[in-house]
């Protein structure tokens, strides 16, 4: 990961959703960025300055240059923050690089293994989204989940691991006991070892008209790109947990108005005590529990939601954004498709939980039990919150992350074993 660049200026339309894919992509990768509304006096004044008058936007100035008809690919790429993998043979192959993937990658490649971590998106997964984590160990003022996700990102780059960013897996085989990964770009690559730390995506709601309003004022996730926009504004924030609960507090510090929707009839819950209390006190937030979303109103941006309570009675508010922080659903169809297991809500199942009754998993070939973050598939572990049971915290990730490095070591152990004759 390259580090910080100075003088990011952006020159964009708020109500593009594609627009709003770089804004919040820049955010997550903690870029120090400035958002200039197209049509603005100083917005036109930089692309005077730097001869792009009539050029498509986005446009992206930097110290560097000027990158016009902005994509979230095109910048990274330009900037060197995405590349191939530079082998194709690895000891350890990682997929996913949120807080799970990226520990392992520190721990792995601080041991001397030969580490690739593969990201469909940009390093950080659902904790790049949060403004402040206040109770992760070690950081008594918080730390930002995106700033969280660069620093263990360049810190596992510093130990050399391999990070190939916006490149997902399209598909695996094995081959004389190694896992071939086939990634979405074509290219491959193999480990007698993986750890699979995909995370989650975020749970959709079906309402109608939410997925034609995304980007034009409805936003999965804590909003951290918008929130500074939003001043003055009445928002909709839909969650009770601790990312629901920083988005209302940084909206509402940000100068919006703000109506919580709870779906249960309590925060706490489901949210951490210090951000329940802070939001019961805030003035600008109005917690409205046992309510949901059923309905939205908008064209090319969002005018309006409706939300039911437990008696029934609609009420419509006017709204310029409503963010929907609903969990999520864990990443794990590539791990079905290897014969990994799963539990009822897809949730990947290790260790002990494939023990029924003491008995080992149907087709398990080895002569001992699962290790405690071995999935179905000898050798295939996981970590973080795809992992049935898992606690769903960011110390909690990291910890499995590591873990599963101590454990793969133990693989690697067996496999040298059966390799001696």
């Amino acid at each position: 990961m390259s580090p910080i660049r100075a003088n990011v200026r952006v020159v964009g339309l708020r109500g593009e959703p594609e627009h709003h894919r770089l804004r919040d992509v820049l955010t997550r990768m903690a870029q120090p960025h400035e958002w200039l509304d197209a049509g603005t006096a100083e917005a036109d004044a930089l692309i005077a300055e730097h001869g792009a008058t009539g050029a498509r936007l986005p446009i992206v100035v930097d110290d560097t240059g000027v990158l016009t008809g902005a994509t979230v690919e095109s910048v990274v790429r330009a900037w060197g923050e995405t590349h191939g993998p530079k082998h194709r043979d690895y000891d350890l192959a990682i997929v996913g690089a949120g807080p799970a993937g990226l520990a392992a990658a520190v721990y792995a490649a601080s041991d001397g293994l030969d580490t690739v971590v593969i990201e469909r998106d940009v390093p950080g997964g659902q904790a790049s989204h949060t403004s402040r984590i206040e109770n992760f160990f070690g950081f008594p003022g918080g730390i930002g989940g995106a700033e969280l996700a660069r620093l263990a990102g360049r810190q596992a780059e510093g130990f050399g691991a391999d990070l190939v960013l916006l490149n997902g897996v399209a598909g695996h085989r094995y081959d004389g006991g190694r896992t071939v990964l086939r990634l979405d770009g074509g290219m491959e690559v193999t480990a007698p070892v993986i750890i699979a730390a995909p995370g989650m995506d975020w749970r959709r709601l079906p309402v109608d008209g939410v997925d034609q309003l995304l980007g034009r004022g409805v936003y999965y996730g804590a909003g951290r790109s918008e929130a500074a926009r939003c001043r003055g504004d009445h928002v909709v924030v839909v969650g009770a947990g601790n990312s629901a609960g920083q988005a209302v507090l940084d909206l509402a510090d940000a100068g919006a108005n703000v109506v919580q929707a709870v779906r249960g009839d309590s925060l706490r819950t489901s949210m951490s005590a210090y951000l329940v209390e802070r939001i019961e006190r805030h003035p600008s937030v109005d917690v409205r529990p046992s309510t949901q979303v059923t309905a939205v109103d908008g064209d090319q941006a969002l005018r309006a939601v409706t939300l039911t309570d437990a008696s029934g009675g609609p009420a419509v508010l006017q709204a310029q954004a409503l963010f929907l922080c609903l969990g999520g659903v864990p990443r794990t169809g590539w791990a079905e498709a290897s014969g990994v297991m799963l539990d009822e809500r897809r949730y990947i199942l290790t260790g002990p939980d494939l023990l029924h009754g003491g008995a080992r998993p149907e087709r398990w070939p080895l002569d001992r039990d699962p290790l405690a973050l071995e999935t179905s598939v000898p050798g295939f572990f996981t970590a973080g919150d795809v992992r049935h049971g898992s606690v769903k915290r960011v110390a909690g990730a990291v910890g499995e992350g590591a873990m599963a490095v101590a454990l793969a070591h133990r693989r690697f152990d067996e496999l040298k074993r059966s390799a001696t004759p």
